[in-house]
Parts: structure tokens; sequence; C-alpha cells
């Protein structure tokens, strides 16, 4: 696979990002550099800036001569984006609840029946799609510094839905979920809304605490 070499910054950034957050670049080896450069068609000095963006964002880490390492998931880390989701996000999707257009609408119901469609297909993405889901119903508040902060959140907060995602039927549970917040959003139930969205994030912490704690 090769890429274009019009934003070729961008492209290496996402097409890492969404290798680590699928859970594709293992936590206890080093990113092979050469071998993922030859593999994309690039050299090594693009994905070296790529890979220190990446490690911006709090996904990989770097260790002196032995290269990048994707971050180690623990509940300290855990607890403290799903904190920082539940005081900003709940406010946020109820402004945006207010402000959704019915092309926000379509756009939110599309995420969500796209999701049910790759939980019941069992297949890769459902990480993906749970965050296209949840940004469908921020970005229309029009707040673009807020909605930043929340998209990188969102990114952070992936691998960690993905392990709250394992235990059998918790991904029926989600959905449902999912479903209830998007009647309340596209009923502009403003109050309803914020605190579904924060029972929402509240659950996944409580879980994903146990879960992580446990294999600790």
């Amino acid at each position: 696979m090769s890429l274009v070499v019009r934003n070729l910054s961008d492209q290496l950034i996402e097409l890492v990002r969404d290798r680590i957050l699928s859970g594709r670049v293992p936590t206890d080896a080093p990113i092979r550099q050469d071998a993922l450069a030859a593999e994309l068609g690039v050299s090594k000095i693009p994905l070296r800036e790529a890979l220190a963006r990446l490690e911006e964002e709090g996904l990989l880490r770097s260790q002196a001569n032995r290269g990048y390492f994707v971050r180690t998931m623990n509940s300290d880390e855990a607890k403290e984006v799903f904190n920082l989701r539940m005081k900003i996000e709940p406010d946020v999707i109820a402004l945006a609840a207010r402000k959704a257009t019915e092309e926000d609408h379509l756009l939110a119901r599309r995420m969500l029946d796209t999701l049910y469609q790759v939980t019941e297909e069992g297949g890769e993405g459902v990480g993906a799609f749970n965050r296209a889901f949840h940004l469908a119903l921020i970005r229309p508040c029009g707040q673009t510094l807020t909605t930043n902060i929340l998209e990188r959140l969102h990114i952070l907060s992936e691998r960690y839905v993905r392990k709250h995602l394992e235990p059998l039927g918790r991904d029926e549970q989600a959905n449902e979920e999912h479903r209830k917040m998007l009647d309340r959003w596209m009923g502009r139930d403003e109050e309803g809304i914020a605190r579904l969205a924060m029972l929402h994030i509240q659950r996944t912490i409580d879980d994903l605490t146990l879960q992580l704690d446990a294999e600790s």
C-alpha cells in the first residue's frame, strides 16, 4: 500500500492510530519502523514524525535506544480519561441536542445503525463506530475548542471501550444505552440526555476499573 504525497503526515497519523486503537500493534514490543515504513511506502522521516505526534496524543511512549511502544492500559489512566469526559461531555451533548439540525439527526441515526450492524457481525470497528456515534452527538454544539478536547479524549477512550465490551452481552447493553441516549437527544430533552450521558460514562468506568484491576 502506498500513500498520496498530499497530506502525508495526516494520513500516516490516521493509519498508525487506527492500528493502535484496533489492537493490531502489540504493547510489549517496539514498533518496527523499518518494516512499517516499507509497508506504507514512505521513508522513516515522516513516519517518525507521525509516531512523535501519536506520543503527544498519549497513545505511544518512547524509550531511549528502543523506539516507540504502545502505552499499556491501566485503571488510573482509564479513570482520568473517563472522569474528564464525565465533567465535560454531558453538558456539551445537551447543548448539541438544542442546536442539532435534521441533518445532524440523520447522521447520528446512521452512526448508531452502523454500530448495531458492526456489533451484530462481531467484526472489527466497534470501537471506532462507538467513537463516531458519540462525536455525532457532540459536534452540533458549535464549540470548536471543547469539541477538539472531547475528540482527543474519545481517541484515548477507544482502546478502553474495546476492553469494556469484551465480556459477553456488554456490547448489547451499551447499544441499548446508546439508543436511549439518541432518543432523548433527538427529542431535544437536554436534561434527560445529560443525565443518560453521565450514567453511560459512569457505568463504563466502573466496569473498566474492575476489569483492569483484576488483570493487574
